[in-house]
């Protein structure tokens, strides 16, 4: 449906309806009874028309960012201010769990100059489980909510087998150009377990595109790894753009997934 035939239907709607919607509606129905499913309401001024949008647009909108962000089901909840120090049971753990949701609250007060200079997060530790794929989501979280941000939530595997699925001709989905625009355009992009993959020449080639392309447009990254940036398997070419671009934030060599499983 185009913006034409949209604003028809606003028009019809709003001209054809004499019955006024209550605002708990909106809590009961999943199509808005202010604009019927459009998004936008016509209001008449001086006898000329005005479109502007409804109440619901916001809603629907964080929505379609959530659902493009595909942040794991799991963690789609998180925030940085329910991610728990106390998960940590060593505490050591719980030091630099604390350190680490410091600096990564003060990133995120900063954000609009930070996104202004490309900053972006590298968070890391050699343990598996230790949380760094929480505190990943919570940040997408925030930024989508708070900063109205376009997010990409990917592991870097997914990444490479997607780029692979293009290969495909008998495999409907988009081109390769396509898929790495994407990549490339989102406002902020998150990899999480970056590393992980098999580092072949092929992929650290695919990397470097997207990771350059970023680097080049100032467009924010935020990766989680179980790697340093000084034992990634990938050479200076890729480590020296994330180095630049990202802060470095060490997060604890504990799991907390047997920990947090008791718990729930």
């Amino acid at each position: 449906m185009d913006f034409k035939e949209k604003l028809k239907k606003i028009k019809d709607s709003y001209e054809n309806s004499s019955i006024q919607a209550d605002a708990s509606d909106l809590e009961d129905s999943d199509i808005c009874p202010f604009c019927h499913g459009t998004e936008w309401i016509i209001e008449i001024r001086d006898g000329i028309e005005f479109a502007k949008p409804c109440r619901c647009r916001e809603k629907a909108v964080l929505k379609r960012r959530i659902r493009f962000a595909d942040i794991p089901e799991t963690f789609r909840d998180m925030q940085l201010k329910t991610f728990s120090i106390n998960a940590y049971q060593t505490e050591n753990g719980k030091e630099t769990a604390r350190l680490a949701c410091k600096i990564i609250k003060a990133y995120l007060e900063s954000f609009e100059s930070e996104k202004e200079n490309g900053m972006g997060l590298y968070i890391h530790s050699n343990t598996k489980g230790s949380g760094k794929t929480r505190m990943a989501a919570s940040i997408a979280n925030e930024l989508i909510e708070k900063y109205g941000c376009v997010v990409k939530f990917s592991t870097s595997t997914k990444i490479i087998s997607e780029i692979k699925k293009t290969y495909d001709h008998n495999f409907d989905s988009v081109t390769e150009s396509q898929l790495m625009e994407d990549l490339a355009m989102t406002d902020v992009l998150v990899i999480d377990d970056f590393g992980t993959e098999n580092v072949t020449p092929w992929v650290k080639d695919k990397f470097y595109q997207i990771i350059n392309q970023r680097y080049v447009n100032r467009d924010v990254m935020i990766f989680t790894s179980n790697e340093s940036l000084k034992t990634l398997s990938y050479d200076d070419r890729i480590r020296s753009r994330i180095k630049e671009r990202c802060y470095q934030v060490d997060f604890p060599e504990e799991s907390v997934r047997d920990h947090l499983s008791e718990i729930h």
